[in-house]
């Protein structure tokens, strides 16, 4: 007979069981080995067929095998009382027979030091002596490592059913702590599972020739796990299961060497018998067949223990609620698939994959897509699998996009294999689900897809074994070329170049290959050109740094020796390759600005040093150096502009020995656009100069405002001109946007130079003083820029405003005593043109709105880029003293409302401010919420505005953190300031008592305040409050929030706080030019989330996920409903449609876990049966009812992509910013 067939007769019928407490049957052919006879008494031994079928029979009516009693049968479905617990240890049940305990093997299986063979010897040792007894130290070690401190005694053993010990055992879990040795936290955990697997797998090689087959042993162990398996109780649960899945782990593999075993002999036994009678040895055959006989005996009743096993426990295990034992359910079935492909690589265990790839625990899916990996790498295996690919595939591509990235990789990595070993693999529109993750911002899940799209463009080219490595190279490029042109994100090659940096490393380093392509007159189209030099930039780049794209950066990583090796060989190869070509190149694209721009960042890449290593490296810097000031006299293109100021600064580093050089070729390119400009400045100035004559000097300004940040432009005294210009045309009202720009920049320049200069060569005084004229002469004209309608102007003067008045401050002077004089402070009219630019324009939604159509995602995102860089710079003059903290009210009280735009810049802004001055800062909280409020009594009141204001509160109070110690005195001087504020003395024409209502905004900081702070704000409030208005709603209100107290801390004896701090003066409202757009008004203060200013599915600035989950689909068929309310409800479908319904997904509603009781302690024994879901270890009846199906998990929704956020991340903004 087949062996495989008497395991799984039945497993089309597991459907049928829908219950994990339910009774079935198994009808399994066993016959009796005949065993040599044993002297001496033996106990009684009971039938085969029994023995297996209490193996097979319900967890709970099931004894451990025990000689056949009629009255222990009648009473097989009763749980009727159990005699108590013995309280003795499993150490001290054979005395008589002293051998290994239960706690030794227990406390060598948790210490991980001991030889696990050495301690199952031991065992087997007790057991040869006595069987019973060995059992029972067996069964008590198992009871143990369930953190159970029960014991099972020999008279329970002998008398007692599975289910009334199980219950007796649970009635002894009484433990304070919900944890078991299964889930202790820390390195203990990891111990103790390896060495409780390593002593499963032990103990089944130590008797596989004998003890497995002696009826006794396995079937009664498995028959305990089986019962534990279905307990109640998750400890039983857990380690039951996991000891079960690792002996069937063990039987499979016995099992596999006895069937190769029956082949050998089947084989044996047949070439005897087909030999004639004259030769054939009779006394070789009967060998042969008496072996035969014993070998499927034992093939057979493996057969039997495994699958009872597999129907006992895995069957309900698997969909089991908690999520590690599913998990070890999946990964031992991926293992018996491996170890035993006859028997269980069919369709009615792959199923179970199948199913649980829809678990809503990423662990489970991880562990299933994993399991799948290990059977598509054996190619053997491909044929049989054609069915599950063809069920599961859409199900595998769907997982691409998992919510978890660790899946989303395996997945993406299980997707090649099937792409590479399957005869059909994947279809164009199907990877085309996989391509659009190499610019995913996840660097594990780019790499993945970058695999992929390696693997599949290398299989477009040509295979032909005459072509060389470098034509295959040259040929890739090509493709590469193609791909990324076609592809939706062709303005991120950086993130495509990561992505297959790991497997086509030398691909993207043959700069040969590259240059040659860009060289050649007919090649490659503009547009592929384009993209090549795109591509090669960011190959150079990569090579040369071994950085990540923004978002792509996983801490800090530490280069090894090997890498720090390549790096400096791979920056000499591009050195070297490079210093010829690159004039070449300039030369060719000197007309386009993309690509020009794009070739100027190839020498910040370069050991510059090698210009001087020999002579003919020196005319090619001469070349360098005359075609950059070539393309600054051609082009005014921000972005080449730009790039030649990082290459001239590079260039003219006094690092280098041939700066001079540099600083020569750049000096008299200076002296000419100089010239160019004066040329036009007196009729600039008189406002005689047409529009040729304006172009000219505006490009002029422009190149020279490029060369001033890399190069100091003291020397030709550009600065009276630039301001007598911006002055005339602010007089005129001509405000050329290009020109004024221009000329702000080069004034600004000239000004951060001088004061390096100040710095370094100490002026004379007179030096000093007309500087400090020229720093107050500019600031008054940016002043008056803040307030002109064109933007580009007005943004720029706010800009430069800010980085001056950091560069003069008191703080920059702090270590020059000399540079005292050179000081500038805002004046107040500045101050308030500073904080109306704010309110105007950057907490303003006005020009966002007229960006919200389709197209213009690009404007908006450059826009709020803008935005947080203005913004940084004013809470940059806030933190360094250069502006009153005070002045933050105008930043703090839009915390709310613009939360998603700035709310990491304001956050860092409060946390700097507390170090600077914590009650300062409290005060200005509280001053920025008394002017919301008298703006919004100002206005229309209502109630909605104040909720929102309530709301403003809630988010400052938790910034105050969790030491309230720390931050008493702040929020005592808060809550007095809010106190006086309500009940202040009103002004001419105001009704008395109007700012009442402020208590209600002030009782959201009343929960962070000590218990003796509270009595000292309550007396506060009886002196300070009218007796009339001691009963309105708003008082009543925040003596209610001061009465209410913490019931999770401990009280505390605290010292008075210090002398009480003077509030602050009644907050006067800042004006806004704009009312309409600008005023705080119950028109437009609706909700942040709506008035921000960029979509949602736009990334913030600290969102570096590619992939955006959008509304579920419609559900096209329902799930199967749940069975066992233990299980976590993934169920076995019909077999017709086991596999069809995998793909299918639908939205379930979380639901909450109610609190677990720990009440165990208080009970009566007696009672124990009756409150047993009391036990803090027991599962939730109605928990489980309600979280019964395992859900479909996020992957499992319709996504999108978006492109790779190009912003940096808070960390590195909040340097940048604050730094």
């Amino acid at each position: 007979m087949d062996a495989g067939d008497s395991m799984w007769d039945s497993l089309d019928e597991l459907e049928d069981y829908t219950a994990s407490d339910s009774d079935y049957e198994a009808t399994i052919k066993t016959t009796k080995r005949r065993k040599p006879a044993v002297p001496g008494p033996q106990p009684p031994k009971r039938p085969r067929r029994k023995s297996a079928l209490r193996v097979m029979s319900s967890p709970h009516n099931s004894p451990i095998p025990a000689p056949v009693d009629p009255s222990l049968q009648q009473q097989q479905n009763s749980h009727g009382s159990s005699r108590q617990v013995s309280p003795r240890r499993a150490r001290g049940v054979n005395e008589r027979n002293p051998g290994i305990g239960a706690e030794d093997i227990y406390d060598a299986v948790c210490s991980g030091k001991s030889a696990m063979v050495t301690v199952v010897d031991e065992w087997l040792d007790s057991y040869k002596r006595s069987r019973e007894v060995g059992l029972l130290v067996l069964i008590n070690f198992i009871v143990r490592s369930c953190g159970c401190k029960g014991v099972v005694s020999r008279e329970m053993l002998d008398s007692m059913q599975n289910a009334e010990i199980i219950s007796s055992l649970t009635k002894e879990f009484n433990e304070d702590s919900v944890n078991y040795p299964l889930c202790t936290p820390g390195p203990t955990l990891k111990c103790f599972k390896a060495g409780l697997c390593e002593f499963a797998a032990v103990l089944v090689r130590s008797c596989r020739n004998s003890l497995i087959y002696d009826e006794y042993l396995f079937p009664s162990l498995l028959a305990l796990l089986t019962g534990l398996s279905d307990s109640q109780v998750r400890a039983f649960r857990h380690t039951s299961t996991l000891l079960a899945m690792k002996l069937m782990t063990g039987l499979v593999e016995v099992a596999v060497i006895v069937s190769v075993q029956l082949q050998t002999t089947q084989r044996q036994h047949n070439m005897e018998n087909s030999k004639s009678s004259e030769d054939r040895a009779s006394d070789r055959l009967e060998e042969l067949e008496a072996t035969l006989s014993e070998l499927q005996e034992k093939r057979e009743e493996l057969s039997s223990m495994m699958n009872a096993t597999f129907r006992g426990v895995f069957v309900h295990r698997y969909r089991d609620r908690l999520t590690d034992i599913r998990v070890l359910c999946i990964e031992d079935l991926g293992m018996w698939i491996k170890i035993d492909p006859e028997d269980f690589l069919n369709d009615g265990c792959l199923k179970y994959v199948g199913w649980t790839l829809h678990d809503k625990q990423s662990p489970v899916r991880l562990q299933c897509v994993r399991a799948l990996q290990g059977l598509y790498k054996e190619k053997e295996f491909i044929g049989r699998l054609e069915l599950f690919t063809s069920r599961f595939k859409e199900r595998m591509l769907s997982m691409a996009l998992d919510k978890d990235s660790d899946v989303a990789v395996d997945v993406v990595n299980l997707l090649l294999l099937i792409h590479q070993r399957t005869e059909e693999g994947l279809r164009e529109e199907e990877c085309g689900h996989i391509y659009p993750l190499v610019y995913a911002s996840h660097r594990g899940l780019a790499s993945a897809a970058g695999a992929f799209l390696y693997n599949k463009l290398k299989g477009l080219i040509s295979s032909d074994k005459q072509e060389n490595e470098r034509r295959d190279k040259a040929a890739f490029l090509q493709i590469l070329i193609s791909f990324y042109t076609q592809s939706e994100f062709h303005e991120h090659g950086a993130y495509l170049v990561d992505s297959l940096w790991a497997v086509a490393g030398s691909e993207l380093r043959d700069w040969e290959t590259m240059t040659t392509f860009l060289l050649k007159e007919a090649g490659l189209t503009d547009k592929e050109e384009g993209a090549l030099l795109e591509l090669m930039m960011c190959a150079v780049r990569q090579a040369a740094q071994s950085t990540s794209p923004v978002g792509r950066a996983q801490g800090k990583k530490h280069q090894s020796m090997k890498d720090k090796k390549i790096q400096k060989q791979d920056r000499r190869r591009i050195t070297t390759h490079f210093i010829p070509l690159l004039p070449q190149l300039l030369t060719k694209f000197s007309a386009d600005a993309g690509k020009v721009s794009r070739l100027l960042k190839a020498p910040l890449y370069f050991n510059l040093e090698m210009y001087n290593s020999a002579q003919w490296l020196e005319r090619h810097l001469d070349l360098l150096l005359s075609q950059v000031c070539g393309i600054l006299t051609k082009h005014t293109d921000a972005t080449v502009l730009e790039a030649c100021t990082h290459l001239v600064c590079a260039l003219c580093s006094d690092t280098y020995t041939f700066s001079s050089r540099a600083h020569l070729a750049f000096s008299q390119l200076m002296d000419g656009l100089t010239e160019c400009f004066n040329m036009y400045l007196s009729d600039l100035l008189q406002g005689s100069a047409d529009d040729n004559d304006m172009y000219s000097a505006a490009t002029a300004l422009k190149r020279i405002a490029a060369l001033c940040g890399a190069k100091d432009p003291t020397g030709w005294k550009l600065f009276d001109p630039c301001v007598e210009l911006l002055k005339s045309r602010l007089e005129s009202g001509e405000l050329d946007k290009e020109l004024m720009v221009s000329a702000l920049k080069c004034a600004a320049f000239h000004l951060m130079w001088a004061k390096v200069n100040a710095v370094n060569f100490k002026p004379a005084e007179s030096e000093l003083a007309r500087l400090r004229r020229e720093v107050r002469s500019f600031c008054k004209v940016c002043q008056t820029c803040l307030s002109v309608n064109q933007a580009a102007v007005r943004e720029q003067a706010f800009e430069l405003l800010c980085d001056l008045l950091m560069l003069y401050s008191k703080s920059s002077v702090r270590s020059e005593p000399a540079l005292q004089s050179l000081v500038h402070l805002p004046s107040d009219l500045l101050r308030s043109e500073m904080a109306a630019f704010l309110l105007d324009y950057i907490f303003n939604d006005a020009e966002d709105h007229e960006l919200n159509v389709e197209g213009e995602e690009e404007r908006k995102i450059a826009l709020l880029q803008r935005k947080r860089n203005q913004l940084g710079g004013y809470c940059k003059l806030v933190i360094y003293g250069v502006l009153d903290l005070s002045a933050a009210t105008d930043v703090f009280k839009h915390y709310s409302k613009y939360f998603k735009d700035f709310g990491d810049i304001i956050k860092e802004t409060m946390s700097r401010s507390k170090l600077i001055n914590p009650v300062l800062s409290a005060k200005t909280v509280c001053l920025s919420l008394q002017q919301l409020f008298s703006e919004m009594l100002t206005e229309e009141h209502s109630r909605r505005d104040l909720n929102e204001i309530r709301d403003l509160g809630k988010r400052l109070a938790m910034s105050f953190g969790i030491d309230l110690h720390r931050v008493r005195k702040p929020l005592v001087a808060l809550h007095m300031d809010g106190i006086r504020f309500a009940f202040r003395d009103p002004q001419e024409g105001e009704e008395p008592l109007l700012n009442v209502a402020f208590l209600e905004i002030l009782s959201e900081f009343s929960f962070k305040l000590l218990q003796q702070d509270r009595a000292q704000m309550a007396a506060l409030l009886k002196s300070e409050c009218p007796s009339a208005a001691i009963s309105w709603l708003p008082v009543r209100m925040y003596q209610q929030s001061l009465e209410t107290r913490f019931t999770s801390r401990p009280r505390e004896q605290q010292e008075e706080g210090g002398a009480a701090v003077s509030s602050h003066e009644t907050p006067a409202a800042k004006r806004k030019r704009t009312t309409a757009q600008g005023s705080v008004s119950s028109a437009t203060r609706g909700s942040w989330l709506e008035s921000s200013s960029l979509h949602s599915s736009l990334p913030t600035p600290a969102l570096t996920s590619t992939v955006q989950r959008q509304p579920p689909r419609p559900v096209a068929s329902s799930k199967p409903t749940a069975v066992s309310d233990i299980s976590s409800g993934l169920n076995e479908l019909d077999s017709e449609d086991e596999f069809s319904s995998g793909p299918q997904m639908r939205k379930v509603k979380p639901s909450k876990r109610r609190p677990l009781h720990s009440t165990m302690t208080s009970l009566d024994q007696q009672d124990l049966n009756s409150n047993l879901t009391l036990l803090s270890l027991i599962e939730d009846e109605e928990v489980e009812e309600e979280e019964d199906e395992i859900e479909n998990y996020d992957s499992d929704l319709e996504t999108g992509y978006t492109l790779p956020s190009t912003r940096n991340n808070s960390a590195s903004l909040m340097d940048e910013l604050f730094d």
